[in-house]
C-alpha cells in the first residue's frame, strides 16, 4: 500500500466522541494483552506518569531482570540490563497499544488515552495491569484503515508510547531504531493475535497495521507480508532486533531481521495452519 498523506487526519471527525467502555470490553475478549480495567481508588493503581520517572523505570527493569535470571537459571551478568530494558519496553508498548487497536476494530471506537488518564500496577510477571479513567473515544466504524492508523499514531502512540520510548532511549542507552522496531513488533503481535482470535476482523486489522507502518515514526521499522493471498493474516519482518538473542537461550523472534528466512517461513506456515 502507498504511504498515507498525513493530511488525511483532517478527514477524521475528531470532534465526535463515544464512550470507551463497550469498545474496550470488545477488545478484552481477544485476550489479556487487550484488556484495560476501569480505574478505581484503593486498588493499588499508580499513575502512568510514574513510569516516565527514571528511578521507577529502572526498578521495573531490575525486577524483570531478576525474573529472567530465575526463570532461566542464569547469572545477572548473563542478562544485560539493556536487553531487559528493550524487552520490557516492548511488553509495555504492547499493553498500551493492543487495547486501543482492538477497541477501534472490534468495538468501533478508538480510546484516545493520554499519559494523564492511565494507571498501572506492578506485577512480578505477565501483562502489566493497566487502568483507564475518563477517556474519550473516536468512533471508527466509518473510518477507513488509513484514518484509523493516523488516529492511532497521532493519539495513543504519541501520547503514551513516545514519551516512554524517549525515557528508555536515554536511561538505558538504547537505539531509537531498536525501540521503534519494538513498537512495530508490539503492533504486529497484537494484530496477529487479533486476526487469529477473531478472523472476521483479520483483514481490517491487517490493513490498519500496514498503514500504521507507513507513518512516521514507524516508517522503516519493518515490512508487512501476506504470504498467502487467500488469507487475511499479515506478518511483520522488522529491520532490526530487540536484542533478546543476547540472553543465553533467548534466540530470535519470528519477526526478527536475524531469523533465517526458512525458519521464518516455517513459523508463518505453522501459524496459518493453526
Amino acid at each position: 500500500m502507498s504511504p498515507i498523506d498525513r493530511s488525511t487526519l483532517t478527514r477524521v471527525p475528531l470532534h465526535r466522541t463515544a464512550a470507551p467502555g463497550p469498545a474496550l470490553a470488545a477488545a478484552a475478549a481477544i485476550g489479556p494483552y487487550f484488556a484495560w480495567e476501569a480505574w478505581s481508588a484503593g486498588a493499588g493503581w499508580r499513575p502512568f506518569t510514574d513510569l516516565l520517572t527514571p528511578s521507577v523505570a529502572a526498578a521495573r527493569v531490575a525486577a524483570a531482570r531478576s525474573t529472567l535470571v530465575s526463570a532461566f537459571g542464569l547469572t545477572k551478568e548473563e542478562v544485560p540490563t539493556r536487553v531487559v530494558a528493550s524487552v520490557f519496553f516492548m511488553g509495555v508498548a504492547a499493553r498500551l497499544l493492543s487495547p486501543p487497536i482492538g477497541a477501534a476494530v472490534a468495538g468501533g471506537a478508538l480510546p484516545l488515552a493520554t499519559r494523564a488518564n492511565l494507571w498501572w500496577r506492578p506485577v512480578p510477571a505477565g501483562p502489566m495491569p493497566i487502568a483507564y479513567g475518563v477517556v474519550p473515544a473516536l468512533p471508527t466504524a466509518d473510518l477507513d484503515p488509513a484514518e484509523v492508523a493516523t488516529a492511532l499514531v497521532d493519539g495513543p502512540l504519541a501520547e503514551t508510547v513516545t514519551p516512554l520510548l524517549e525515557l528508555f532511549r536515554s536511561a538505558f542507552t538504547l537505539s531509537p531504531q531498536v525501540l521503534w522496531g519494538n513498537v512495530a513488533s508490539a503492533l504486529a503481535g497484537a494484530t496477529g493475535v487479533f486476526a487469529d482470535t477473531m478472523p472476521r476482523h483479520a483483514d481490517r486489522v491487517g490493513q490498519v497495521l500496514e498503514q500504521t507502518l507507513t507513518l512516521p515514526p514507524l516508517a522503516g521499522a519493518g515490512e508487512v507480508f501476506r504470504p498467502d493471498p487467500s488469507r487475511a493474516r499479515r506478518f511483520l519482518v522488522r529491520t532490526n532486533c530487540c536484542l533478546y538473542y543476547r540472553v543465553p537461550g533467548g534466540g530470535t523472534c519470528g519477526d526478527c531481521v536475524l531469523t533465517p528466512e526458512a525458519d521464518r517461513r516455517r513459523h508463518w506456515d505453522q501459524l496459518l495452519a493453526g
